[in-house]
């Protein structure tokens, strides 16, 4: 088989998939954003924010395959196809596409078997934890924050984080919508769902916890008045990859096993 010998990560979940299955000496250029791995950072040449790049930097590196991910990178694989470049972005939104998606990459790096383990490590580790949230006979109504303003409300396989954790998800309403455009709520909305808890990732800012607590609509939630607001980072739970699996439902599932203890 022949496979892809340069390859372009427009996002990070990619680059730290294919460093854990040691197919990184493929990985010519990476996003600014990387952090995980943090050799990835000093290795490898970086190429592209997230919703632009660099045409002439990535055109030298002479890849055969760019990967990115989800509309919001539109734009960019546009420009680079528009270059003769092959391009392959993807859009994942739930848990199980995640999984596919690993599934896909491994393959075209000639490491599906490697993949298909990590993914099943990984659904023990859900498994793990949904039994034990549903030995729990109370569930926290959960608020999870991905910006300010406007108000967006979680992608879709925080969503399913949150129930697997034992969460009452107060959006999941919202969760299908693919673009956030469509997970915008108002301020009144949160407030007459009252939740227990407010969980911030507010993607490439950290959280402001005075701003949530002076919204006015929502200092008599149960979450404001019993200052139960935390922050979750988004490089572990915004993103469609290891990460989320590795640390971010775990941080996820701490703060809610906090709550019911």
């Amino acid at each position: 088989m022949i496979y892809p010998k340069r390859i372009i990560c427009l996002t990070e979940e990619t680059t730290e998939l294919l460093y854990l299955l040691q197919e990184q000496s493929r990985i010519v250029g990476i996003s600014v954003y990387t952090v995980r791995p943090s050799i990835a950072i000093q290795e490898k040449t970086k190429v592209s924010s997230f919703i632009s790049g660099n045409i002439k930097k990535i055109k030298s590196l002479k890849p055969d395959l760019i990967i990115g991910f989800s509309d919001i990178q539109a734009q960019l694989a546009h420009d680079l196809i528009k270059e003769g470049l092959n391009v392959l972005v993807t859009n994942q939104r739930s848990i199980e596409e995640i999984f596919e998606t690993m599934y896909l990459i491994g393959s075209i790096v000639g490491r599906s078997k490697e993949t298909l383990l990590l993914i099943d490590t990984w659904k023990q580790t859900l498994d793990g934890i949904s039994r034990k949230a549903k030995t729990r006979n109370y569930k926290p109504k959960v608020f999870f924050q991905e910006w300010d303003e406007p108000i967006i409300t979680a992608i879709q396989w925080v969503s399913e984080l949150i129930q697997i954790c034992g969460g009452e998800e107060i959006h999941s309403n919202k969760a299908d919508k693919s673009l956030a455009k469509d997970r915008i709520v108002s301020k009144d909305f949160i407030a007459d769902k009252n939740p227990d808890l407010i969980i911030g990732s507010w993607c490439g800012k950290p959280v402001d916890f005075n701003w949530i607590q002076q919204v006015e609509e929502w200092k008599q939630t149960t979450a404001v008045r019993k200052n139960k607001l935390y922050e979750i980072d988004s490089s572990i739970i915004l993103q469609p990859g290891p990460a989320l699996f590795l640390e971010g439902v775990q941080k996820l599932n701490s703060i809610l096993e906090e709550n019911v203890s």
